[in-house]
Formats: C-alpha cells, structure tokens, sequence
C-alpha cells in the first residue's frame, strides 16, 4: 500500500551560542542592530516535512512516494534517503536554488535567533500528482511552498485520491477563503490545537460547521494525546509514554505517519491513532526528526506496553 507524500526537504542546522543574546543586544540601539555571535557547536539534521514523513513511515515498513522540490546542495540528504531506502523518484532537483535550510541560534536562556530560506521549495509546484505512475491510496498535502499546496491538494481532488490536509507551519500563508477551498478538498484535516484555532478565526467558522466539512478532523495537543473527530464521534487517543524527553521537533510528522499507516493499511481509527501516538513517543526521545529507529516487533511490543493491544 501507497501513500505520496507532498511536503518539503529541508537542512535545519542548529548552532549554540554559549551565552545570552541579552548581554550582546542593546535595548536602545535595535534599530541599528550589528551583532555577530560566535557558535562553536553546530549540528545539520534533515528536515522537512515530507522528508520526515516518509524517513517514519519507512520505519514502519510502507514505502513511501515522497514528492518535493529541492536544490543542488540536496547530495547528503539524498545519500542518506538512499541509505534508508526512499525514493527520490518525485523529488525535483532546481538547479538555480538551494535546498530550504533553516538556521536556528539558541541561547543559554533558550532564546531562539531563526532565519529560514525556502529555496527551491518555492518551485514544489512543478511536480505534479498526475505524474505519478505508482498505485497510491493516500495523500498528504502538507506544509510547503504555498503554490505546491494549493495545487497538490487540487489534483489530489481531482484524481480521486484521499488526502490529509495538514496545514501546519504553512497556516499563515493562507486566506480564510482559501483554507476552506483546502479543506473542502481533503477527506481529513489535521492540525494541532493552536492551529485548530488559526483556523477558526481565518475563516469565522465555528469548530461544529469546520468539523462537518472534512470526514475526518485530527486535533493533536501535544502532551493531553489527540483527539479524531469522525462522523460517529470523538477518540481521545492518549499520549504513549516516552522513555524520555529530548526533542519535540518532527513529532508531528512522526504522528502523521502513523496515520498514513494505519489508513494504508485500514486499520480502525482508535488503533491507527494509537500508532500515530507511539510514533510520535518513539520521535520525541531522540534529538532532530530523523535519528530514531526501531524494529516493528519493538514497536508492536511499545504498543502493547501503553494500549493493551498492537496491529
């Protein structure tokens, strides 16, 4: 079973500053503002939304379709997708850009310095749903180049493919007329609880009419589990317990790829949201999105551990 996968790739490199940005910041002097902050550690992890979608749902056993736009620099990333056997038959190469790449400085306080390019990212749309020759169940349009996603979930619709409508990060972009286009077109919204709001307030529809509007609508809130809102009724699908806590980032595309593995697979909705949930324990205790890793009789066994029963 299938799932194409439309999102982004991205390099998120992550530098330390040993210090406080407040002792090198001027309160009075931000509007001539020249500093530089010397980072003597710095990692390079590989992000991105369909990157780290499929990086997990390859995890799980399925071979993921991912389909995004990407830059001359993407050679690291494409050797270690070829080392974790994913291909990159749909991933596009822009010889005139760069790979999206975020910089994030932190500081001893925690303070965050982000500055993010989206290079070819802002070219996704070039690939196209139709020119996917392989037998896809699922879809997930999620966060990208604006133009990718409009156009992505518009030929999701219409070839007939479900999708997953995942806003995310890409919220802003969007008008409330737009949004609810998208919306219109997936079979399933999922957001976060903060995003949920996002939405409500762009387009001045209640949580009831928003809800009436998909099949499906998935509301994640972080350490209180998830909750799948279907025409039947609510599942809460509560939190698995990680071993420890490292790093929040990727957790929801972990989560997400439990959801395409559970609809691939036509599991019901309380266990697939339960193996969204694991996923999502397994991707917190490491740190970056794609370093991870198990064996699915060790995730199976996780599974058990936390719900009583496994797939």
């Amino acid at each position: 079973m299938s799932a194409l996968i439309a999102g982004s790739f991205a390099f998120d490199n992550i530098l330390v500053f040993h210090d406080k940005f407040k002792n090198h910041i001027l309160p009075d002097k931000v509007h001539i503002l020249n500093v530089a902050f010397l980072v003597p550690t710095m990692r390079r992890e590989f992000g991105g939304t369909a990157g780290n979608i499929a990086f997990n749902l390859k995890l799980l056993g399925n071979d993921p379709i991912a389909m995004g736009a990407v830059g001359t620099d993407f050679g690291p990333y494409a050797e270690w997708m070829d080392k974790h056997g994913i291909s990159r038959k749909y991933v596009k190469e822009i010889p005139e850009h760069f790979t999206a790449q975020a910089f994030i400085t932190t500081d001893e306080d925690d303070n965050q310095i982000t500055a993010f390019h989206p290079g070819a990212m802002g070219e996704a749309h070039r690939q196209k749903i139709s020119e996917v020759t392989e037998k896809v169940e699922w879809g997930i349009v999620s966060p990208d180049g604006k133009d990718a996603m409009v156009e992505h979930s518009q030929q999701f619709k219409e070839a007939g493919i479900p999708f997953i409508f995942d806003p995310g990060q890409g919220l802003p972009m969007f008008s409330g007329d737009e949004l609810l286009a998208r919306v219109d077109e997936a079979e399933i919204l999922a957001v976060n609880d903060y995003e949920w709001q996002m939405v409500q307030d762009k387009t001045g529809h209640s949580a009831e009419d928003l809800s009436k509007r998909v099949s499906t609508l998935i509301v994640t809130k972080g350490g209180e589990g998830s909750e799948i809102y279907t025409q039947d009724g609510m599942i809460h699908v509560p939190t698995a317990k990680p071993k420890s806590i490292e790093d929040p980032t990727g957790c929801g595309d972990a989560y997400r790829a439990g959801l395409l593995f559970g609809l691939t697979n036509g599991f019901d909705w309380e266990t697939t949201g339960r193996i969204a949930a694991t996923m999502g324990a397994y991707k917190i205790e490491s740190s970056g999105p794609q370093n991870h890793s198990f064996t699915i009789d060790e995730f199976k066994a996780r599974m058990e551990e936390n719900f009583g029963s496994s797939f």
